[in-house]
């Protein structure tokens, strides 16, 4: 039987998932991080500014949500069917900013991201459906989400810089 969903059970995942990928991000140079085709044509740089902005937007989706905003779309223009096209302008706004910077972003970012969440009432964070943006999931199921997002960068740029060394 699946352990009830909590706050403290999706600050430890997103803590456990941002520590991996820390612990891999540690062991590389800058030049690691600005070889090009390193996850498809992006650099570890540019996965790392991905995951900030996704974080970013999810401040914006949630804070707009509590004053009453609709949150119709992911971007202007954009449908949430066509996140290719979101990770797409995030890649151009992003792609010739200097490492230092997309590092600063990067880590700012993650931390008023889990200020959110820590601060988060159970009842918005686990109900289904709380804000619309969310459709009939709960913030918790994105949030989720988020923690594998997190994974999914770690395995990527791992396998991305060991298919480079041969």
């Amino acid at each position: 039987m699946p352990q009830p969903k909590s706050k403290a059970q999706i600050i430890k995942r997103l803590g456990t998932e941002r520590k991996r990928l820390e612990k891999c991000l540690s062991a590389l140079s800058s030049q690691d991080m600005l070889l090009s085709s390193v996850v498809g044509e992006w650099s570890v740089k540019d996965v790392l500014a991905h995951l900030a902005d996704w974080e970013a937007h999810m401040l914006i989706w949630v804070e707009a949500a509590r004053s009453g905003d609709q949150v119709k779309s992911p971007d202007p223009g954009l449908t949430w069917r066509q996140l290719d096209i979101f990770d797409e302008r995030i890649y151009a706004v992003h792609r010739n900013q200097p490492l230092d910077n997309v590092l600063e972003y990067f880590h700012t970012t993650h931390n008023q991201f889990m200020v959110m969440v820590e601060a988060m009432p159970d009842e918005e964070m686990l109900t289904r459906g709380f804000y619309a943006f969310t459709g009939k999931a709960a913030v918790y199921n994105w949030l989720v989400s988020y923690a594998r997002h997190d994974l999914w960068g770690k395995t990527e740029i791992l396998k991305g810089l060991k298919s480079r060394k041969g």
